[in-house]
């Protein structure tokens, strides 16, 4: 199977959604932390305001510009976003995301969740994020590839 094939094809909130659920699973297979539930909620909710303050910041940002934020088609990309939130990563929606998840795996107070959390980095990172910087590469040329040098493609 050509792997790439599978680049720009799921929407990551669908990655990060489908290995949310892969994340209750398998955590129904190990015994849990004994953390008090109070603390799993605050946890976890603080963690997942975080990354979807980020994740909006990004989107913010990207309307703000008047360009796509279609994770399908980054051809459709109009301008190169690097000001807000794109000063400190290159991805933020992906990074909120991620937060998300680890409040999910903190909820779950289960270390075989927290396992499946750097499983949304390899995907994201190989499908989505390598694929939208060739196009933005080809797009924007040296001043992507400024940008690529200042700022980090994570956090």
């Amino acid at each position: 199977m050509n792997m790439n094939r599978l680049e720009l094809k799921i929407p990551p909130p669908a990655v990060a959604l489908c290995l949310a659920l892969v994340m209750w699973l398998v955590s129904s297979l190990v015994q849990p932390l004994d953390v008090p539930f109070r603390f799993r909620i605050a946890a976890g909710l603080v963690l997942a305001f975080v990354g979807q303050g980020i994740s909006i910041a990004g989107m913010i940002a990207f309307r703000r510009a008047r360009t796509t934020i279609n994770p399908f088609n980054p051809g459709a990309t109009s301008s190169l976003v690097s000001g807000g939130v794109y000063r400190f990563t290159r991805n933020p929606m992906y990074v909120g995301l991620l937060f998300t998840l680890l409040g999910w795996a903190a909820f779950l107070s289960n270390p075989a969740a927290l396992l499946v959390v750097p499983l949304y980095v390899l995907y994201i990172d190989r499908f989505q994020i390598r694929a939208e910087e060739r196009v933005l590469s080809s797009l924007f040329g040296a001043e992507f590839g400024a940008y690529k040098e200042r700022v980090r493609r994570w956090f």
